[in-house]
Order: C-alpha cells, then structure tokens, then sequence
C-alpha cells in the first residue's frame, strides 16, 4: 500500500497531500510532495526486497523502526490543522498495524 502512496505523491500530488491530511498550496510545496513520494515509494520497496531476500525478524525490525514515519505523520497532520480523525485514523492507526506486523514477524 506505501508504494501506491508513494507514487500517488509523484503522479497526483496535490490530491495525495490533501488525503494525506495536510493539503499543499497550489503553486508550492513541490519539494515537500516529492519528498513524501520518494519516501513513501522507497519504503515500500525496501519492505518487499526484505521479505522476500531476509529473514523474517529482519523484516520486523524494518517494520519496527519505519513505524516512525506514520507516528510522525500523525503528529504533523495535528500540528498543521487536520483533523484528528485523519491523524489518528489513517495515520497512528497504520502505526499500530505497522507494530503488529513487526510483533508478529518476531514471533515466526
């Protein structure tokens, strides 16, 4: 899902940011959509080569350690005037699925 969102940022900025929470200016913001979408896309791939090419506590700490970015997400959604059911629907909520998949990739 993370490379969809990524590339959705390169392709489609403007609506991405606004489902994002945090719409962009029209005529700004171009460094900051392309940042997220270089980053959302890059982690999405990064993810599949370790589940594929690593072993699965591997993958956790992955999972473990880009749990950050949503956390983060969420805080830069409250602090910028979006609305808590974005920020915590959309964003901490992909945070909590995010640790339960690195829970449950340290248990195999």
């Amino acid at each position: 899902m993370i490379i969809f969102i990524g590339v959705r940022f390169l392709v489609v900025p403007h609506p991405a940011a606004a489902a994002y929470g945090v719409p962009a200016k029209e005529n700004g913001d171009a460094a900051y959509l392309s940042i997220k979408g270089v980053r959302d896309l890059s982690y999405g791939i990064l993810g599949f080569a370790l589940l594929a090419f690593a072993s699965a506590q591997t993958a956790g700490w992955f999972m473990l350690i880009v749990a950050i970015a949503p956390l983060g997400d969420t805080l830069i959604v409250l602090r910028n005037g979006g609305t808590r059911a974005v920020a915590f629907g959309i964003h901490f909520a992909t945070a909590v699925v995010m640790l339960i998949n690195a829970a449950l990739l340290f248990a195999v």
